[in-house]
């Protein structure tokens, strides 16, 4: 269908009507404006983001019935925003880990002996406290110490002089965009871009698609046209290393079109879609999988990915090193059992241990003493390794395994009925607070500070997703490494979540995997150097 604007600042060209918020002169919208654009026009409050006041424009589109895509700029570049120079700090005497790798953030006499170090090397120098603000379950404290170069630089280019010159005399650093930081007060700019599906008027569907196959990475441009879509977002975690599984995997619950492939991490929310975007919802799911075997009822530890790696970690009791969720970590379980259905990809995974073949009834079709197996449509297979692998090849031809996964929230299934079921995390907002979930979802590493600092606390493309107080749903990116779009720390990601008005609201993945689409056209701007990632899944409108 043709586009239709509604309230727009000039953009692809078009001429257009301003609708501004946040202090700046406010145009008239046009008189005649559709139902589907004229609640969301109306919400007028700016933007929980940066300094107060800034300017703050919103262009209007809808894209159709029901569906409407705005355009959020606010703030401008800042000039009095530096580049500098932030180094790399061994671990000291006063560190918990004197032996851990240089990192980022280090105890404060660790970060001051370097600076004097590298103070008197030439480089002055000078240690920073980072802090942690507050969210529902870490304290406000010193998350640790950075030391940074004294000077200060206009360009890029001349920060990255710097930190080669740094690294020629035996020490380690980065060129950083300070406005970059979490706790900068730079004015911007910002580019927010929210797609809105009201359910009242909405004659589409919504779901999750990982396209071909599990294991394969696709980009959600690709998969927008698979899905013949409208408008489709990034999605969930996934296995992007091929030592922690296998590619594209999502990395925590997965259900597409009512079909549960993979998973959740330990009790890590999720974003709950039905196809009539009349009922999404963030929840903290519960997970029960088991194959009933001659030799008694198994446990299964997996859905749909290599077994002995848990990306993300919260699994079973016996993985190491920890049952919890904690994000971009693999734990390990030489000891496992995981049920594999023919949406993974052309073969299952091999190597070593055992599978069997499984057909539409839960009866065993083949048993192999090795790993890897096409499966015909329909089928599943049961792989086992270390103690499973004895477990399965004990299988035999015609006996029946029932296999059976649920996924539910509560009592209620969150299968079926073309439900979709996609991974993320922390909590951004929940019942209309801001609610950031940072410990509990794995965003806390213990002894390493470097990852919360470097992963929540500072500004990073972010997509994320949820619910408003009229019901719609609401997808959202913002566009974030790049001098010309500063990105959000997740409390700031909260926080214009809250100001979006969503009543629940959950993360999803982001940095380079950050990507809007709408009708065909790629309308954020990827931080890759190499463009848009292949990701694992994505939210598609159709």
């Amino acid at each position: 269908m043709r586009r239709t604007w509604i309230a727009a600042v000039s953009i692809v060209g078009l001429a257009a009507t301003t609708l501004a918020v946040g202090g700046s002169a406010t145009a008239s919208p046009p008189d005649r404006t559709s139902d589907d654009a004229r609640s969301h026009v109306g919400v007028s409050r700016a933007l929980d983001l940066g300094p107060a006041g800034l300017a703050e424009t919103r262009a209007v589109q809808q894209v159709a019935p029901g569906v409407t895509w705005t355009r959020i700029t606010r703030g401008a570049a800042d000039a009095s925003v530096r580049w500098v120079v932030e180094v790399s700090i061994p671990a000291g005497a006063g560190s918990p880990d004197p032996d851990a790798p240089p990192s980022a953030i280090q105890d404060q006499d660790s970060a001051k002996a370097y600076a004097g170090r590298l103070t008197a090397a030439g480089f002055p120098a000078q240690a920073q406290q980072v802090l942690q603000p507050a969210v529902a379950d870490v304290a406000a404290g010193v998350l640790g110490w950075r030391v940074r170069l004294v000077a200060t630089w206009t360009s890029q280019a001349q920060a990255a002089a710097e930190a080669a010159r740094l690294t020629s005399a035996g020490f380690a650093g980065r060129a950083w965009y300070s406005g970059w930081d979490g706790d900068s007060r730079a004015k911007g700019p910002w580019t927010v871009n929210v797609v809105t599906i009201d359910p009242r008027r909405f004659r589409g569907s919504i779901g999750g698609t990982y396209g071909p196959s599990l294991e394969t990475r696709e980009t959600t441009s690709w998969l927008a046209g698979y899905e013949k879509a409208k408008v489709a977002v990034n999605a969930g975690f996934f296995v992007f290393d091929p030592k922690a599984g296998a590619e594209g995997d999502p990395a925590g619950a997965g259900v597409y079109d009512g079909r549960l492939e993979s998973e959740p991490v330990g009790s890590r929310p999720v974003l709950v879609l039905d196809p009539g975007a009349r009922h999404t919802a963030v929840v903290r799911p519960r997970w029960v999988a088991t194959a009933t075997l001659p030799s008694g009822r198994q446990v299964l530890d997996g859905l749909n990915r290599v077994p002995g790696l848990i990306r993300n970690c919260g699994g079973t009791s016996d993985d190491l090193p920890t049952t919890l969720p904690l994000h971009d970590i693999t734990c390990t379980d030489a000891d496992e059992l995981v049920l594999f259905t023919d949406a993974f990809g052309p073969r299952t995974p091999a190597g070593p241990g055992a599978e069997a073949v499984i057909d539409r009834k839960g009866r065993v079709l083949s048993v192999a003493d090795t790993r890897g197996v096409a499966l015909a449509p329909g089928q599943r297979s049961l792989q086992g390794i270390g103690s499973g692998a004895g477990v399965v090849a004990g299988l035999r031809p015609g006996q029946r395994v029932g296999p059976t996964t649920e996924l539910r929230n509560g009592s209620r299934p969150l299968t079926g009925h073309g439900a979709s079921v996609l991974n993320g995390g922390p909590e951004l907002v929940r019942d209309g607070h801001v609610h950031v979930t940072q410990r509990q979802d794995g965003m806390v590493h213990p002894g390493e500070p470097s990852f919360a600092y470097g992963w929540a606390l500072q500004r990073n493309p972010r997509t994320f997703a949820g619910v408003d107080g009229s019901g719609r749903t609401m997808l959202v990116t913002v566009d974030g490494r790049q001098l010309g779009e500063l990105g959000l720390s997740i409390p700031e990601a909260a926080a214009v979540a809250r100001s979006l008005g969503m009543v629940d609201a959950l993360n999803l993945d982001g940095g380079g995997s950050t990507a809007m689409v709408v009708d065909e056209q790629l309308v954020s701007h990827p931080s890759d150097a190499t463009g848009e990632r292949a990701v694992g899944d994505a939210v598609v409108v159709r």
